[in-house]
């Protein structure tokens, strides 16, 4: 990970025990996602219903140079983590950016994409993970260094 920051924030939330594996993972897949000002993240559910992965993350993004962004910090943490990502489809357009890891596979949309296709509908009987409210992007007034700028990555 090229940002001292993200890179404490992400190992922190992979070590932490209350997250068992896969969901640490997940969760932070959530708060890169969220910290790149993602909005409508959703952390679904599908241990019980599927047997495709664990979990299925929604989220939106601003534009498609934001989403390619989200996708590339998580492949850069995957690097270090030792995984892989068994498939990455739409980087081209970014208008559905799907990452599969096989135990959770991330959506990123454009937003009139996440409508068009509404997979919250399609999973809306899939139980949500609740994302700690310190996982999304704020501004701080301390001396903690911040967040990365999608600027920062061009």
């Amino acid at each position: 990970m090229s940002n001292p920051y993200v890179k404490k924030e992400v190992t922190k939330i992979l070590e932490d025990k209350k997250y068992e594996a896969p969901l640490n993972l997940a969760m932070a897949a959530a708060w890169i996602i969220a910290n790149f000002k993602g909005v409508n993240i959703k952390i679904l559910d599908s241990s019980k219903t599927s047997s495709l992965c664990d979990y299925n993350i929604l989220a939106t993004a601003e534009n498609t140079i934001a989403a390619r962004a989200m996708v590339d910090e998580f492949l850069s943490t995957l690097k270090e983590t030792d995984k892989e990502a068994i498939s990455l489809e739409g980087m081209a357009d970014g208008e559905w950016i799907l990452l599969d890891l096989g135990e959770i596979i991330i959506h990123i949309f454009q937003e009139n994409t996440r409508d068009v296709f509404d997979l919250d509908g399609l999973w809306s009987s899939l139980e949500h993970i609740q994302i700690p409210q310190e996982f999304y992007f704020s501004s701080n007034d301390s001396n903690e260094p911040q967040p990365p700028s999608e600027q920062s990555y061009f």
